[in-house]
């Protein structure tokens, strides 16, 4: 398997965890703003692998592959942010944390041999 595609499977299951602490924050907490962030954001990273696979050019994929990483970057600080705010337990948030800044390193990853390839 490709670290490509481990990456999308990794990104799919934590979209997945997105929706879940979504609907956690708005059904106990009544928070519908940084909720609303951290799933855009915690969404868009896979839907913009998604993208990459149909890519029509390295450049494309890159491009693709690096909105991924900013969406990740910014998920975690909604995570963070969230957490620091009263709105994420330690626990819960230390567990989605840990999923973002795994996705993160892979993404960053096929970024630097992406870019590599490119020249």
């Amino acid at each position: 398997m490709s670290q490509h595609s481990i990456a999308y499977n990794k990104a799919y299951q934590f979209a997945i965890r997105i929706v879940k602490a979504y609907k956690y924050l708005v059904k106990q907490h009544k928070e519908f703003v940084l909720s609303k962030q951290l799933l855009r954001s915690g969404t868009s990273i896979g839907a913009n692998l998604a993208e990459a696979n149909s890519a029509i050019s390295k450049a494309d994929f890159s491009a693709k592959v690096s909105i991924s990483y900013k969406e990740c970057q910014e998920t975690k600080y909604w995570l963070s942010l969230l957490k620091d705010t009263g709105y994420l337990e330690e626990k819960a948030f230390l567990s989605i944390y840990k999923d973002a800044e795994e996705i993160a390193k892979i993404l960053y990853s096929i970024l630097k041999s992406t870019n590599r390839t490119k020249n």
